[in-house]
């Protein structure tokens, strides 16, 4: 135990030099290759290494090449710097190295705290046992559509699980063409299929068309076909446009679907001043994913699923061996009994530091910091000659691009398809692209807490130099 003590207190050391750095050094860079090879090419040690030595590796080798999301100019994708509490209890989490499955320690007892907690955020309804911690919204969203296939087979009279798909009109779900791949990889890996999803146009804030909607439904059950989900989003990646999350309801109740809401990213956006109408209808889900390791910080590794029907979900998925009857569960059970995971990490535990860490107060004002930030950006976009604002500022995402000369559409799609890898590689900021409205874009989204509006001024400032070397 010396040795772990010694090696704790250095890894800890590194780790706080390295977060207190961060703004000094590049967002990103890439790896070299000297270095490429050491990273991918190791061998397994024949004998056993001591800590230190495995520390310094990690401080030399692994440390200076970070994805950049924790300096406070990263603004790709949506991915946050790491809050310092949810930094400090990891290793605990990994002390204590628990399955989460069930079970009365405290890695179970802490997750249906932290779920409520959640749940509680964004308001939700909660029963409980309605939701369990995941590795991600993408796993959030299996369970979620899973046991919306489920109850719609059972309405139909028959069972999922025990009969499987076959010989059963198609399920169909619908999603926008702005609604997260994680929705259609589900569907994929539920057996439903690429071809039944389907696709709702959009309005022109990027927000679902309700009335096609309504029409695609009608002509679906007109061919003999089986509508069962309706997915709308909460914050989408592209723009973090909301859609009219209570219409949908109203469709959904209307037909008899399974309404579910992703809000990976964007369902905490209901905190921001003024913010909770665009949200209006989110409490009506069925089900709703969402990320604490995006807006919130918690170190990668934590998504949430919640659910309005907690038996439902433990319907779809509870499976327990005589090995692991548990006569002292009580009426909930094991967590393991509403999701695929068996063996479940104690992901709980950074996620109850990170949001004790912040309280209610840090999260709301986190969240209004970040999508001011969005709103500065988007008004120096429009007050800028050669940047076009492509959607309304909503949440924490400003999506726009670069219009410095006169070209033709081809060329400006070329050129700010290019510009993100370009600006990436000049190491003072980060952003990413995309497509929206058929065009392609620039995105910024803004997570971290120690970004100022000089950084956005960088920013821009990076853009306009990179392009200018295309």
């Amino acid at each position: 135990m010396d040795e772990l003590r010694h090696a704790g207190a250095r890894a800890a050391a590194i780790a706080a030099d390295h977060l207190a750095g961060i703004a000094d050094r590049p967002v990103w860079q890439p790896v070299p290759g000297a270095e490429r090879d050491w990273l991918g090419g190791q061998e397994l040690p024949e004998t056993g290494r001591p800590l230190d030595d495995l520390l310094e590796d990690a401080r030399a080798h692994v440390l200076p090449y970070p994805m950049g999301n924790g300096h406070p100019r990263f603004f790709g994708w949506v991915n946050s710097p790491p809050n310092p509490a949810g930094v400090v209890v990891e290793p605990l989490a990994a002390a204590l190295n628990p399955s989460c499955a069930g079970g009365d320690h405290a890695g179970p007892h802490l997750e249906r705290t932290v779920v409520r907690w959640l749940a509680g955020l964004v308001g939700f309804p909660h029963l409980p046992g309605g939701g369990l911690l995941t590795s991600g919204a993408s796993m959030a969203t299996i369970i979620c559509l899973a046991t919306a296939r489920r109850q719609a087979a059972l309405a139909d009279g028959w069972d999922v699980r025990e009969d499987g798909l076959y010989g059963r009109p198609p399920m169909i779900m619908y999603v926008t063409e702005e609604g997260h791949s994680c929705l259609h990889k589900a569907a994929q890996l539920l057996g439903l299929g690429a071809r039944h999803v389907r696709t709702v146009p959009v309005d022109g804030a990027y927000r679902m068309d309700v009335g096609a909607l309504r029409t695609m439904i009608a002509e679906d059950v007109a061919a003999g076909l089986r509508p069962f989900c309706v997915a709308g989003s909460a914050g989408t990646v592209n723009s973090g446009a909301i859609d009219p999350l209570g219409e949908i309801a109203d469709v959904a109740a209307e037909h008899g679907l399974w309404f579910h809401v992703d809000g990976a990213y964007g369902a905490l956006g209901i905190l921001a001043d003024g913010a909770a109408p665009r949200y209006e209808g989110l409490d009506r889900a069925d089900s709703l994913a969402l990320d604490p390791h995006k807006w919130l910080g918690v170190p990668v590794g934590c998504g949430c699923a919640l659910l309005r029907d907690p038996a439902a979900t433990r319907a779809a998925f509870s499976l327990v061996p005589s090995y692991l009857i548990d006569d002292h569960a009580g009426d909930l059970g094991w967590l393991a009994e509403y999701g695929p995971e068996q063996t479940r990490p104690f992901r709980a535990l950074k996620t109850w530091a990170t949001m004790s860490h912040l309280g209610r107060s840090g999260v709301t004002r986190l969240v209004n910091h970040t999508t001011d930030l969005a709103r500065t950006l988007g008004d120096m976009v429009t007050r800028a000659d050669d940047f076009e604002l492509l959607a309304p500022v909503t949440t924490s995402i400003t999506a726009f691009r670069h219009l410095p000369r006169p070209d033709g559409p081809d060329a400006l799609d070329a050129l700010n398809r290019a510009i993100p890898v370009a600006v990436q590689q000049r190491g003072n900021a980060f952003l990413t692209g995309t497509r929206l409205g058929g065009r392609d874009a620039l995105r910024a989204c803004f997570l971290h807490p120690d970004t100022t509006e000089d950084d956005l001024t960088v920013l821009l400032d990076e853009i306009r130099l990179a392009a200018k070397g295309l």
